[in-house]
């Protein structure tokens, strides 16, 4: 079982990092008090078996709690299990910044002004940072660019990119599915419908493939999209987009579309992306 605590300064990501951890498989469980990380982690292991890795975000709102800490991170050490400490900093300057911005209070405020809370937490976590594997400094980083280098540190399989495809088949007399990103609209082609062996058969079926890509315009337009899905998808990829769902719409959402859905993502598959396929209408 990997287990990665989460930790470092109020407003140096560490809810970005948690997310970011989560889309890559990770358990993420916030703001857990460090006294019974050694019991969470134990009913997982015995519990939960699927639970192989787990992200753990700790801070200075555990208040009392949190000088538990080191205890509960020893014992983890002790018995055996893969523990690292991610410790998000950033400078006074964009701390100070970001908490104009978004007009929350820091934890630590009180009397003192907020440059005074942020040091004050600096000398609080100085241990922690001491003990951290890795530190990572967000002042000059954007949300996607600090997402996409926690994914690269604690990502076991970079070959697999961080997004989830979904292709998906509709049909217009019911509407536009709602939740598509990017829809293509295959009308065009020649309808399977007007086939009497093939109406009462779907997309799904080769008999409706072959048909449906007998023709040359199929060919072609699959190829575009083809050649269009590879442009697009790292540029979403690269802007910190985690599901893609692609959607082909033709009138009844039955042989068409499905056909055209289903060739996407075989191409996808091949890909190496991570793809699943809904068919809403068939």
């Amino acid at each position: 079982m990997k287990i990665v605590i989460v930790t470092g300064l109020s407003g140096a990501g560490k809810s970005s990092a948690m997310k970011s951890m989560e889309d890559s498989g990770y358990y993420c469980v916030d703001n857990l008090p460090p006294i019974l990380i050694s019991k969470f982690i134990e009913i997982c292991r015995y519990s939960v078996e699927e639970l192989d890795k787990i992200a753990l975000g700790i801070d200075i709102r555990g208040g009392a709690f949190f000088e538990d800490f080191h205890e509960g991170y020893k014992e983890l050490k002790n018995k055996g299990y893969d523990c690292k400490i991610l410790y998000v900093e950033a400078s006074d300057e964009a701390l100070v910044k970001r908490y104009k911005e978004l007009r929350r209070p820091h934890p630590l405020s009180g009397e003192q002004t907020l440059v005074e809370s942020i040091q004050m937490e600096r000398v609080m976590l100085q241990s922690l940072r001491d003990e951290a594997d890795i530190i990572m400094d967000t002042s000059d980083l954007g949300i996607n660019a600090f997402r996409n280098q926690v994914r690269e540190k604690f990502t076991e399989d970079m070959n697999q990119p961080n997004i989830s495809i979904i292709c998906n088949s509709f049909g217009f007399k019911k509407g536009i599915a709602i939740d598509s990103d990017l829809v293509f609209d295959v009308r065009f082609l020649p309808n399977p419908f007007y086939i009497s062996e093939l109406r009462e058969k779907t997309g799904n079926q080769k008999a409706v493939q072959d048909y449906v890509m007998s023709f040359d315009e199929s060919q072609i337009f699959l190829e575009k999209i083809k050649d269009l899905t590879s442009f697009l998808i790292p540029q979403y990829i690269k802007e910190g987009k985690t599901q893609l769902v692609i959607s082909f719409g033709c009138t009844g959402g039955r042989h068409r579309s499905v056909t055209m859905a289903n060739k996407l993502a075989e191409y996808l598959k091949k890909e190496n992306y991570r793809v699943f396929i809904t068919h809403r209408d068939s």
